[in-house]
């Protein structure tokens, strides 16, 4: 049975360690994930790279990706254009690879609208306390920029109940783990094996046709 692969969206709040589960998730399983980077119109953080943790572009060329249709979804937060490019994606879950998307809760409902089979995990600290302890601590923003991301957390949790799945990011390890258990999971269910269940059908009836 060719297996297609899963979409699997990660969220959770800006602090939260989505992008270093993500990362230690790749160098655990290498052959089984494939990352889709999302394009931005941000400025780039110290040590990020042009297509490695994001595709960096101008808003002129966002827009213009926008309409072309070349995005699976795109949303605006804190002021930037966040998207995930389409041909990418489809390669890769043809291919038998579980791609992951690392998107924020606008971008991620609108791709469960468009995919109902994509698999949300919320990805959340332990607390808030925690939360503002791992802000402060990247010693990468302003007090303005990190208050605005804490005032930003309350409001993304009120949609938090929207995913199907809720993983505690305290010991990576362990979040690693379940993670990788919850996505494989997805492969076992019914409505993700219709091609194989519509293939045993029609070679049933085949078989049944004889007697």
């Amino acid at each position: 049975m060719e297996q297609k692969g899963i979409l699997a969206v990660i969220s959770g709040f800006s602090g939260a360690g989505k992008g270093t589960l993500v990362r230690a998730m790749l160098d655990a399983y290498p052959e089984q994930y494939a990352l889709s980077v999302s394009a931005t119109t941000r400025r780039p953080r110290q040590g990020e790279e042009h297509g490695r943790e994001y595709f960096f572009v101008s808003k002129d060329d966002f827009e213009e990706m926008i309409a072309k249709e070349d995005l699976v979804e795109y949303a605006c937060y804190v002021g930037n254009y966040y998207g995930t490019p389409k041909s990418y994606v489809e390669e890769q879950m043809k291919a038998g690879k579980d791609v992951i998307l690392e998107i924020e809760i606008q971008g991620a409902l609108k791709v469960k609208e468009r995919f109902p089979d994509t698999l949300l995990v919320f990805v959340t600290p332990p607390s808030a306390a925690e939360l503002e302890r791992r802000l402060r601590g990247r010693g990468t923003e302003t007090e303005e920029a990190i208050q605005n991301r804490l005032k930003r957390a309350a409001e993304e949790a009120e949609f938090m109940g929207h995913y199907d799945y809720l993983l505690v990011n305290d010991k990576l390890k362990v979040c690693v783990q379940e993670i990788h258990e919850l996505i494989q999971a997805q492969h076992k269910r019914i409505r993700g094996s219709r091609d194989f269940i519509d293939k045993i059908k029609r070679e049933l009836r085949r078989i049944s046709d004889k007697y």
